[in-house]
């Protein structure tokens, strides 16, 4: 059997990032730290995280008067941070820089006069916090369906930002839609969008084109992990999302001849391994890496945390 591993796969900058801030926070200011919802969507990090002394807790309720709180890589809206403000909490904004440029973009497209149309997955907490931090007329769709559904009138001039757990490619069909309906439309450029999302899918697609199934190491939760499975399963494959090694079933590689491996953006490196090794259990296996763009993207940290 061939395994063959994605590339790019697993952490994005902005993942790494955002652990990073949280074990820096946890050195500085000793355990425990407070996060708000998950630092990212994969199990394996909160656990990790926790052990060394880190609180995740959805409510800022639920946080002490005067402990150190984060907030997560998805953002947070204006109404969480205020409510930080007005407990005097001492937070630090993990969010990732890619996220906050999409809110940015939201404010400067309603300083413009436009009506902004939001490309998103409804209740994902990225959405949640960019609905609740752009003020304006701001519509959330989903599909090329709630594009017909906007009361706007064709001639108001809008603009379109998006989710960055979607790609170019998630999001051609609804932004194609947005320009059949209206006749001023502004966006983002492609180089604007999310390089690890759209990473991640072109090199699952190039997979899936060799491969006889494919396994994603993710989060159920988590929103690119769950796309990289669809994008295997649109190609006809059997493709499955697994958190760790003991998903697996040995069904779905009995007599397969090349078996792909991915990981979404926010699974460590040591799962995937963990995965593979689990394979070469199963059948003795060569593994091989396709070729693909090695990222060499990295953000800044807070400068409380820096030094």
């Amino acid at each position: 059997m061939k395994i063959i591993l994605a590339q790019p796969r697993g952490f994005c900058a902005g993942v790494v990032r955002a652990i990073d801030i949280v074990d820096r926070a946890l050195a500085k200011y000793g355990a425990p730290v407070y996060v708000r919802h998950e630092i990212v969507h994969n199990r394996h990090v909160v656990e990790s995280l926790k052990a060394k002394g880190a609180r995740f807790v959805e409510d800022l309720d639920e946080v002490p008067e005067g402990a150190v709180t984060i907030f997560s890589a998805h953002g947070v809206s204006r109404k969480v941070e205020n409510e930080a403000k007005s407990r005097s909490l001492p937070t630090i904004d993990a969010t990732c820089p890619l996220v906050t440029k999409v809110h940015n973009q939201g404010r400067r497209y309603i300083a413009q006069g436009r009506a902004v149309i939001f490309i998103g997955h409804a209740g994902h907490p990225e959405v949640e916090g960019t609905l609740g931090q752009i003020d304006g007329e701001l519509h959330l769709v989903e599909n090329e369906d709630d594009v017909e559904r906007l009361s706007i009138p064709v001639d108001a001039p809008i603009a379109y930002i998006t989710q960055t757990t979607l790609s170019v490619d998630d999001t051609r069909g609804v932004i194609a839609a947005l320009h059949r309906r209206f006749s001023d439309v502004a966006g983002p450029e492609i180089r604007d969008i999310c390089y690890a999302t759209q990473n991640r899918q072109t090199a699952a697609r190039e997979l899936s084109r060799i491969a006889d199934v494919l396994i994603v190491v993710g989060a159920r939760n988590s929103s690119n992990s769950n796309r990289l499975r669809e994008i295997g399963e649109e190609a006809g494959l059997p493709s499955y999302l697994v958190a760790n090694s003991s998903e697996i079933d040995t069904e779905w590689v009995r007599n397969v001849r090349i078996v792909g491996v991915t990981a979404g953006a926010s699974a460590p490196e040591i799962v995937v391994d963990d995965v593979v090794q689990t394979l070469m259990q199963i059948a003795p296996s060569e593994v091989s890496a396709l070729d693909g763009p090695i990222e060499t993207v990295s953000f800044r940290l807070p400068a409380e945390l820096m030094g």
